[in-house]
């Protein structure tokens, strides 16, 4: 799966390192002195590697545990997100990822205490109340378990930190490291649906919706809590048929107490990453829909997302109270942030 492997300098021996380079025995080794000598470049084809990218190994510095949008939650005052990994398994044609990164590349931060540190920091800073760490921002949380082993790294951190709340943020069905391990009440993996037809259409080389379905029942049986996250919505032909038709599988066999949250987004990305989504995909239809410039961001216009939004949170309170259901207007980071 992996055949490049670049590492920075002075990071070969670390146990999480030595751990990926036995897993990859065969793997072409490039030293670098910086993730960014390699990921940063301009002028690089993220369309061509993400055909087949390669895996950077680097060690995180600075602020490692950022405040997310204000316009971000499931219901804690305290929200940050942090980011362990760089780019997803996943290739999905509305992935602002693709907008907003130079390269398809991995990079992985191997550091995994010092961001625990920060994070301990963090919830120590309000006793009161629970602070809420996202680890699915630049990546899917637990696509790439078999390389990042992070989960299994941070369930067992969270299990003694209650008053911190962590969401795994997935499109996987790759939940070993969850069935092997007590289910942890602030831990929630959320899930991320689209109807089937246009998952089939845009979701490439992500588990079908009926798959993802039966893993997060599973995972519900068995005690954990679990999110829906219907992120992006779009657009599309028979949308309240389709949308109807994915509610109803979703909640057909979901134990109710066992979902902790649904949130609703809109597709909204920044403008410049949406240039360059266009210019990557320029065949793909998805970029062809009813879009408009609004501020930093473009999205669909105004009227289809507030029909379309307000459709799905009628549908979506037939089926749950309305204290687990949130609007997140956007999940994506301005460019600098």
């Amino acid at each position: 799966m992996i055949e490049v492997i670049y590492h920075e300098e002075g990071i070969l021996d670390h146990p999480s390192v030595q751990a990926i380079l036995k897993r990859y025995p065969r793997a072409i080794l490039i030293s670098c002195a910086h993730y960014k000598d390699v990921f940063n470049p301009g002028g690089q084809s993220f369309r061509l590697q993400k055909q087949k990218p390669s895996l950077i190994l680097a060690r995180q510095t600075g602020s490692l545990v950022h405040p997310v949008p204000a316009t971000y939650g499931i219901g804690g005052t305290r929200n940050f997100y942090f980011s362990h990994l760089l780019n997803c398994l996943y290739d999905c044609r509305y992935c602002f990822l693709q907008g907003m990164f130079p390269s398809a590349h991995y990079v992985l931060f191997v550091n995994y205490d010092d961001f625990q540190d920060e994070i301990l920091r963090k919830t120590k800073e309000s006793a009161d109340e629970p602070s809420w760490f996202f680890s699915g921002y630049d990546c899917d949380s637990l696509a790439l378990e078999n390389v990042t082993g992070f989960a299994d790294c941070f369930l067992p951190f969270f299990a003694k930190h209650g008053n911190a709340y962590l969401e795994l943020r997935t499109k996987s069905v790759n939940l070993k490291v969850l069935e092997k391990t007590d289910p942890l009440p602030n831990v929630v993996t959320a899930f991320s649906f689209t109807p089937d037809e246009i998952s089939e259409q845009l979701e490439h080389g992500v588990p079908s919706v009926s798959s993802r379905i039966r893993a997060m029942e599973k995972i519900a049986g068995l005690g954990w809590p679990v999110g829906l996250r219907i992120d992006p919505l779009i657009d599309c032909k028979n949308f309240e048929e389709r949308y109807r038709t994915l509610f109803d599988k979703l909640f057909a066999n979901l134990p109710p107490d066992s979902v902790h949250s649904v949130s609703l987004g809109a597709f909204r990305v920044p403008v410049s990453y949406f240039k360059k989504m266009e210019k990557l995909y320029p065949e793909e239809p998805l970029f062809a829909g009813k879009f408009e410039k609004r501020g930093k961001f473009t999205g669909y216009r105004q009227e289809i997302e507030q029909d379309r939004s307000a459709f799905c949170q009628d549908e979506l309170l037939k089926r749950i109270p309305r204290e687990k259901l949130f609007q997140c207007e956007t999940s994506v980071k301005e460019p600098g942030q």
